[in-house]
């Protein structure tokens, strides 16, 4: 038998090294074991750049270790605020399962250009600087388009990046995981196809491992989609003790209490009253206090983890509750604001039927213009709806960032299968209003409602007017709908 050279040693320990390892079974961990152990932060998409630690936000284990293998769970639902770590949850679980449960997977944003900036800013860092990670994804090169912006391929499996705004990006291939990033915020109709949840969820019907986590800051009471997951699922809420008494008990808005509604001098004073024995907590209780928190059902009986965990939950050092009272003074009066704080902050629904606007706060934004159309709007358009005994027309004016003024509207009499109206739109499009600048301007553009029972007259109007950008047009209910 020939004797090897300590060279040739030395390669055949190499390789059985790499032989072996490869025979071992994965690091059975969780989620959050996983992400302990092996994710970074990058300093470009983290406040807090380093090792992952789930200690920092305790309320994450729970959520983490139902997305695990190990868990029977196939849909995962958190109604969150903003800032609280939501996303992160979901790389982390993405990441453990392209290494230890490789499969098919879809990651969807809003929009693509979304999807594209969760993919260059936060998913490829975090790809990049997990050790057991890095060399399994390689990044397109010339000869090797198999990883993309769009598309990451790892041995066992893939993860699409696509956007709701795309029914083909949700629908081009059947998956095991689906993490889908704020949903209220996805549209109500994709392409005519129907709701882009529902698409993205058809994909993963035919595994018997599936699991889909849904995120999301609510929206609308009523429009939802967060809101009717989350009553669908088990609803457990965050409970934390108090500091002095230990009663446990959710943080909610009515126990942060201020002493001035100054908008300088009342988040000094900002802390939360114990709803058992009263005590003051303040905010640097609060790392004590989510080290010892932990989940309760609300509604047992459903199989499906449900999170609902407002921004007042921010670990120390991120969202404070100073900066809360801060923007619910800001919000006062002005429904708009105290939408997205509410939305954001308290991670509850909006109910419009439920908002009386303050008529003071309406009448401070009235303005008078100098002229019909006011500076800052660079074109026209007018809208256009059919009834059975009139045509109602309403001329907007539009500027930046689609900026918008109200500049007319009219009610144009008559039977709209008679020709008399219709001879009164055409003057109206030949109708010129005074801009500020003191020029004059015409409608640009027009769309007139074809649905209902005068189609053929809207028709027959706009079909000779094409030319002049007089277009027939479906009115439909809700907000969103396609074009």
């Amino acid at each position: 038998m020939p004797t090897l050279t300590p060279s040739q040693s030395d390669n055949i320990s190499f390789l059985a090294s790499y032989f072996f390892d490869g025979l071992k079974p994965p690091p059975n961990l969780t989620v959050s074991q996983y992400a302990d152990k092996y994710r970074i932060l990058d300093s470009k998409s983290s406040p807090e750049p380093g090792p992952w630690r789930t200690a920092r936000a305790p309320y994450t284990k729970e959520i983490m270790d139902e997305l695990s293998p190990r868990s029977r769970a196939e849909r995962v639902v958190w109604q969150k605020g903003s800032q609280v770590a939501g996303t992160e949850v979901g790389i982390n679980w993405v990441l453990s399962s392209m290494d230890l449960a490789p499969c098919p997977m879809l990651h969807a944003q809003p929009t693509i250009d979304l999807g594209k900036r969760w993919s260059k800013q936060r998913f490829t860092p975090a790809i990049n600087k997990c050790e057991r990670l890095y060399d399994k994804v390689v990044e397109s090169k010339t000869r090797d388009n198999s990883n993309t912006m769009l598309q990451k391929d790892f041995p066992g499996g893939t993860i699409i990046i696509t956007g709701a705004n795309s029914a083909a990006g949700l629908r081009s291939m059947p998956i095991c995981n689906l993490f889908a990033d704020e949903i209220d915020a996805w549209p109500p109709d994709v392409d005519n196809e129907g709701d882009p949840l529902a698409l993205a969820l058809r994909r993963i019907t035919n595994w018997t491992r599936r699991k889909s986590y849904l995120c999301s800051t609510p929206t609308i009471k009523g429009m939802s989609r967060i809101e009717k997951e989350f009553e669908a699922s088990d609803q457990r809420y965050y409970y934390v003790p108090c500091p002095f008494c230990r009663h446990e008990q959710i943080i909610t808005w009515d126990k942060i209490k201020f002493d001035s509604d100054d908008h300088d001098k009342a988040p000094e004073t900002v802390r939360m009253i114990c709803e058992k024995c009263h005590a003051e907590i303040y905010e640097h209780h609060k790392t004590e206090m989510l080290a010892a928190g932990r989940w309760k059902k609300h509604n047992p009986k459903s199989e499906i983890p449900g999170f609902h965990l407002s921004a007042l939950y921010a670990p120390l050092g991120w969202y404070s509750w100073r900066q809360a009272v801060k923007e619910h003074l800001e919000a006062l009066g002005d429904p708009l604001k105290r939408k997205v704080w509410v939305n954001t902050v308290l991670a509850e629904l909006w109910d419009d039927a439920a908002v009386t606007i303050d008529h003071h706060w309406l009448m401070k934004r009235k303005k008078t213009y100098p002229a019909q159309v006011p500076d800052g709007s660079l074109v026209l358009t007018a809208g256009v709806d059919t009834q059975d005994d009139r045509l109602e027309a309403t001329i907007f004016g539009f500027g930046l960032d689609y900026e918008t003024w109200i500049i007319e509207h009219l009610i144009l009499p008559g039977d709209p299968d008679q020709d008399q109206v219709w001879i009164d739109l055409d003057a109206l499009l030949l109708k010129e209003y005074e801009h500020e600048r003191g020029f004059k301007m015409r409608i640009a553009s027009m769309c007139i409602d074809a649905m209902g029972h005068k189609t053929d007259s809207v028709y027959d109007y706009c079909r000779p007017r094409f030319a002049r950008r007089v277009f027939a047009c479906q009115g439909t209910d809700g907000p969103g709908r396609p074009l």
